[in-house]
């Protein structure tokens, strides 16, 4: 194959690589943040 296709697709590949991680990241603080949401609430039912 070209080199330089090679070369672009493994920028396009790393390019979609890091979106992929970055929206992984986002989704799993969401998650997070929820989950530490929901026990505040939780604790704050149980109390009264």
């Amino acid at each position: 194959m070209n080199p330089e296709i090679e070369f672009e697709l493994m920028k396009n590949q790393a390019s979609e690589l890091r979106k992929a991680a970055a929206e992984h990241r986002r989704v799993r603080e969401a998650q997070r943040a929820n989950k530490a949401g929901r026990r505040s609430v939780f604790g704050k039912r149980r109390s009264s």
